[in-house]
Formats: structure tokens, sequence, C-alpha cells
């Protein structure tokens, strides 16, 4: 029985997937940031290469929307970073939500070193922005630099192998995503145009409507996404943007399930039972209506015990993962590299984003960090040392997908936001190279034990 696997070639189960869901997040996340630099690459050759003008009249090529009266007539790339980001901050919605109520944000204890982390993470690089370009021109932006990319950080942790424990990329999962939810309330708060109070009321409603179906305990996802669709309308005419239409949208969506584990067990037996004795005398599932009604019955059982966060989370992870982001990089982050570079670089706004980045984030990550365990709030995780922190709070410096989006919001179209861009890209890889070397240069490489087989005994003449 325990060899069959290695008899037959087949891979054991316990070896053929994550063995828990935060592994199979990581996973995820490490490709996810692999296919991102690809992009990024491909984005920067394209926009620096005889081509050029194809890629930027790509994403300027306009698409007009007639839904009802409304008419809503925008670019390519407009599109990309109001609407289909709108389900990346769902997903990112859906995250928050799920630590908070049952992830490592769950209890005060797990919750207190990355919310600590983050909290310096976010505050020193906005206030070394500040520092350098207070009063000034780019004053705006000062919300670049504040958070972390998740996937690009884990992407560049998954390099690094089996060497990096567990406990460091739980740390800097949990810290990337409670810097997401500040740079959400960042964009809600500060990154607003004129605001419309007719929209906002639409706006309020519909918030009102999506909690009514979370009090009735509606477990079907299509009513929520049809009245977040109605939400995503409104906010884009609310001078709030759009994205954060996402983050309320998923801090609606029910935990709860419809069925206990107790009900489910009981039909999951019922339906196997069912379907077991038909087996006995039919093996094709196609020409037995019973095992059919089984298999029907199993797949209502699952569907109901499964909370539609969780589910809805599920569906989204790989349309974001390798879809939304990916594009939302390859639209983004063709910067043309000409003129003066070193003229970029002397500029404030260059300056404010490389210090928050490279510098801001490692030291306030780790400052709040050193702060919170000596306090007594928060305990270092197993098997991590205050060398690695140091070494994730450097990744912390890789922004990328949210810093590209802030600067967005603050600069709009121009050589401005080009310098931008620029600034962040290389904060970033800056940022990479520093915290991969740094935690390769801290953690050693777990030992591998060959299983040693006892010697054959000598058989007797």
């Amino acid at each position: 029985m325990g060899s069959s696997s290695a008899t037959t070639g087949e891979v054991p189960l316990h070896l053929s997937r994550p063995s828990n869901p935060f592994q199979e997040f990581f996973a995820t996340e490490s490709a996810s940031g692999m296919l991102l630099l690809l992009c990024t690459i491909v984005a920067l050759i394209w926009a620096n290469s005889p081509f050029a003008q194809s890629y930027h009249d790509l994403w300027h090529t306009h698409l007009d929307i007639h839904f009802m009266k409304l008419h809503l007539a925008h670019d390519l790339h407009y599109w990309i970073n109001d609407g289909l980001m709108v389900l990346f901050f769902l997903f990112v919605g859906l995250e928050i939500k799920r630590e908070v109520q049952v992830g490592e944000l769950a209890s005060p204890r797990q919750a207190a070193l990355p919310i600590a982390a983050a909290i310096g993470g976010m505050l020193l690089p906005a206030g070394l922005y500040l520092l350098v370009n207070q009063g000034g021109e780019y004053q705006r932006g000062w919300g670049v630099p504040m958070a972390t990319d998740i996937a690009f950080a884990l992407g560049i942790l998954a390099l690094l192998g089996p060497r990096v424990p567990l406990g460091l990329k739980v740390f800097l999962t949990a810290l990337a995503i409670v810097d997401d939810l500040g740079a959400v309330a960042v964009i809600a708060i500060f990154y607003t145009t004129d605001l419309n109070w007719g929209a906002l009321g639409m706006v309020g409603l519909l918030t009102a409507g999506l909690g009514i179906l979370n009090a009735l305990q509606v477990q079907r996802i299509p009513p929520y996404m049809v009245l977040g669709f109605f939400l995503w309308l409104a906010m884009l005419q609310s001078g709030i943007h759009a994205t954060v239409a996402g983050v309320i949208l998923a801090m609606t969506i029910p935990t709860r399930t419809r069925i206990d584990p107790e009900e489910f067990l009981e039909r999951v037996r019922h339906a196997i039972d069912d379907f077991s004795k038909e087996a006995e005398r039919e093996l094709l599932i196609i020409k037995s209506p019973a095992m059919q009604e089984a298999i029907h019955h199993l797949e209502v059982a699952c569907a109901q015990v499964a909370p539609p966060l969780q589910r809805l989370e599920h569906a989204l992870k790989p349309i974001v993962a390798f879809g939304i982001m990916p594009v939302f990089a390859l639209s983004n982050a063709g910067v043309t590299l000409s003129g003066d570079l070193g003229a970029i670089l002397q500029l404030p706004l260059s300056q404010g984003i490389m210090l928050g980045l490279v510098l801001g984030k490692p030291i306030g990550i780790f400052t709040m960090s050193w702060v919170a365990i000596r306090a007594g709030w928060a305990t270092l995780p197993r098997g991590v040392t205050y060398k690695q922190i140091a070494g994730a709070g450097a990744l912390g410096g890789v922004g990328f997908t949210m810093a590209l989006f802030v600067g967005g919001l603050a600069f709009g179209k121009g050589e401005t936001l080009d310098a931008a861009k620029l600034s962040i890209l290389m904060a970033s890889v800056i940022s990479a190279i520093v915290g991969a070397w740094l935690i390769h240069a801290c953690t050693s490489t777990p030992k591998i034990v060959e299983s040693v087989q006892p010697p054959a005994p000598t058989p007797v003449s």
C-alpha cells in the first residue's frame, strides 16, 4: 500500500498540491509576480522600440459605453485603470475581510506585528516624500511610496526557495494586505475630485442594498455582483475613485454558510451511499439517473457549505493574478526612457519616491516591528530573525502595482507621471535586489535528511 505510488509513478496526493490554503495562495501570487515582471519588461521594450507609437496608440484607443441614459467615452487605458482594476480591488477587499475574520489578522496578538510593521511602512515613506516635496508642485504624490506589491514581493521570496521560513512569508503577506487597506483608505479620502452629492447618495443606497442582502443571508453571488455593477457606475460619477466600489462590495459578501458541517456530512454520506449502491449495478454514470442525481446532491451540498466570500475569492484569483494585473502592468509600465536620466532623478518627485520606497519602507517596517516586539505587543514568528524582518522590509519597497496606480491618480498623464513611473520602477528593482540579498544572506539552506534503509537480512542457509 505505502509503495504503490512509487511503483506506478504517480505523485502522492500530499505532494501534488500545496498542503494548505496559504501555500496555495503563495504559489499563485509567486507565479503572478513572475508574469508581472515579464509584462513590465515587454512594456518597457515595446515603449522604447521602433514600434513605440503602436504601444501608445493601443492604450489611447477610445471605447464608448452606452448603458441606459449613461454615455461613457474613455480610452482603453482608462477602462483598465477604472474598470478592470475594480475587480483587483474587489479581490483585495475579500483578502482583507478573510484575514481579519479568520486569518493572520483575526486575533490582536496575531495582527499586532504586521499591523505595526505596515503602519511604519506607510508613514515613514510618506513622511520622507513630503520632507523633499513639502509645498512644491509634486506634493500631491505623497501616497505613491506607501504600498507594497504583494505579487512581486512573494514572487521574489519564491525565487529564494525553501530556505525562506513559512513565518516570514505569512508576515510579509499580512503586511502587504494591511498596506493595501491603507492604500485604499488614502485613495478614497485624499485622491478624490469634486464630489457629486447626487451620485454619492446613490452610492449610499446601493451600499445599503448590499448590506440588506447580507443581512438576509443571501448566499448566491450574482445579486451582489449586479448591485456591485451599479455601485461602480455610481462611483464613477461621484468623484471618489471608482475602484473603491470593489472594496465596498467585498465588505458585504457573506462569510456565513447556508448549511453547517454536520448537515453537510449527513448529505454527503447519503449521496455517496446512493452512488455506491447504483455503481454496483451500473458503471457508466451517463446511463444512470440515480448516480447523476447523487452527484448533483454532492455539488449542491459543496456549494452550500462553502462561504460566498471563499467561492468568489477562488473564482477571482486566477482572473486577477493572470489577467488583470498583467494587463495593468503592460498598459502602465511602458515608460519612454528618453531625455536626461540624471536630471529626472534629481527632481524632488523622483528623490521623494526613491527615498520613500528604498529607505522609508525597510526602516519603517523594521523599526515598528522591533517596537511592537520589545513592547510585548507581538512576538517574532517561529523561525524568523530580525535580519529576515529587515529583508522583508526591503521587499516592502517593491511598490509597483499600487504605486503606479496612485501615481496615475496624483499626476494624471504627461512627463510628471513618466518621471514617477521611472522612479517607481528603479526603486522597486533596488528594493527587490536588497531584500532578496538580505534574506538570502541571513537564511541557511534547510538540510535534506536522506532516509537510511536498514540492511537486508542475511539469508539463513
